[in-house]
């Protein structure tokens, strides 16, 4: 089971925030954003559930940001149509028109192809819009030739995020031929990075690079340091998960990726890297375990690194810059922070009190629930929580499956455990009844008899 959005219009609002992530925190002059924007309008998404890409307009790019911002991950969230029961498409003969001018000429702009289609008579003026046409040419894949020719070269801008807290670079760095325990194996160093101060706020040795360990790092970063206002990530798959995008999501963090085969995108992390290799990595020899790695990490960390002056710093140290951080500035409190890592989804309990999450088996108490479909949840705060059952108000603890301790277990045999029996008997002796009212009506009929 996985960490996702709770429903439809949730996924949507995601997406949306997705889109425009990288707007969300900066401050622009009214020109700035204004450019932003047309560049970003440029730019092609794929909506949850579509097979192909398309652009948003400058207008809803700019609707989504002010939503996000009056009312954060709520106000992205999709609001039916003013204009439902309206038809929306275009005539065949107007479809075919505007799919072949731009299979022509495809570095012509929609503005210019409705404009030149007008001024012709073609076209009556306001009839078709902007956006609509940009719909038919997104679902047929006729994308703009862009205008730049591919073999130019990218420019490229040192930029820096304005405070310390308000970026947040996340990387894993390979460590090959490190012997742990007597056997050679593979190491991988994930990392967090605060753009501002170039301060690590996070650094752990792992054997693997699952979105699991991202996961657990970030949460114990977020802990320590509050959130940053956005997360800046590899393209990679570990990066990718739901599980990361959705949490990002509710906690009103930005979530960045770096464009695939662009490593000088990401400069910072890897000059990181490279001083981490030079004074630390290439050294370690033979260890006896990963605590011993991650203990060496932080001592590095504390005793060479935060507190040497950093070129990119004007030779300042990391440490210094991020302490003038505010205190207590995007600090998340446990309680939303297992809001956001948990995730809830149906699972049918088997006739032996089985529920199974993850392929893994978890065995039920409350016998009366088989057969029935329940509320299984999950928080991936701590890994090794166990998940549990919301019913009817109530938390049910699911424990694992262990069979030989059930061979001891005594059966029940009204159905439920001992635990789900009322407390106090009820009242209720219909035999009783019946025994009382026979009774009395043979003393009465006797005593008329003797009567008479």
């Amino acid at each position: 089971m996985a960490l996702g959005p709770a429903d439809h219009a949730e996924t949507v609002a995601i997406y949306r925030a997705t889109v425009i992530g990288p707007l969300m925190h900066r401050v622009l002059t009214h020109g700035q954003l204004a450019a932003e924007l047309r560049t970003l309008s440029e730019q092609r998404f794929r909506p949850p559930g579509a097979h192909s890409t398309r652009t948003y307009s400058v207008p809803t790019l700019q609707r989504w940001l002010y939503a996000y911002r009056s009312a954060g991950l709520d106000g992205l969230r999709p609001q039916p149509r003013s204009d439902r029961g309206f038809a929306q498409e275009l005539s065949e003969e107007l479809r075919a028109l505007l799919l072949d001018i731009r299979r022509e000429h495809p570095d012509a702009s929609v503005p210019l192809i409705l404009k030149t289609l007008v001024d012709e008579g073609r076209l009556e003026a306001g009839k078709v819009s902007e956006p609509t046409v940009r719909r038919l040419y997104a679902a047929h894949g006729l994308r703009r030739r862009a205008a730049r020719a591919e073999g130019e070269p990218k420019t490229r801008l040192r930029w820096q995020a304005e405070r310390p807290g308000a970026l947040w670079h996340g990387d894993v760095c390979h460590v090959t031929g490190c012997t742990v325990g007597g056997k050679t194996m593979p190491i991988r160093i994930h990392g967090l990075l605060d753009d501002a101060s170039r301060y690590v706020v996070a650094l752990e040795a792992h054997t693997t690079e699952k979105e699991v360990d991202m996961l657990g790092m970030t949460v114990d970063a977020l802990r320590r340091h509050g959130k940053p206002d956005a997360l800046y990530l590899d393209n990679g798959s570990t990066y990718r998960g739901e599980v990361l995008k959705t949490a990002c999501a509710r906690l009103g963090i930005t979530l960045l990726h770096a464009k695939p085969y662009d490593p000088e995108a990401r400069g910072k992390m890897e000059r990181f890297w490279r001083t981490l290799r030079e004074g630390c990595l290439n050294y370690l020899g033979a260890v006896a375990s990963l605590v011993d790695i991650n203990t060496t990490l932080r001592a590095f960390l504390d005793r060479r690194y935060h507190p040497a002056p950093h070129a990119g710093l004007l030779g300042k140290t990391p440490a210094r810059v991020y302490a003038a951080r505010p205190a207590g500035e995007g600090a998340v409190d446990e309680k939303a922070l297992r809001t956001a890592l948990t995730e809830r989804t149906r699972r049918r309990v088997s006739a032996d009190n089985i529920v199974s999450v993850d392929g893994v088996a978890w065995q039920l108490d409350q016998g009366y629930l088989a057969g029935q479909v329940v509320s299984v949840a999950r928080c991936f705060v701590a890994s090794g929580e166990p998940p549990w059952v919301e019913h009817e108000g109530k938390r049910l603890v699911l424990h694992p499956v262990d069979p030989q301790s059930n061979a001891r277990r005594r059966r029940l045999t009204c159905g439920g455990a001992a635990a789900d029996k009322p407390t106090r008997p009820v009242d209720f002796n219909p035999a009783r009844t019946l025994g009382r009212s026979s009774s009395g009506g043979g003393d009465d009929t006797s005593t008329g008899g003797g009567a008479a």
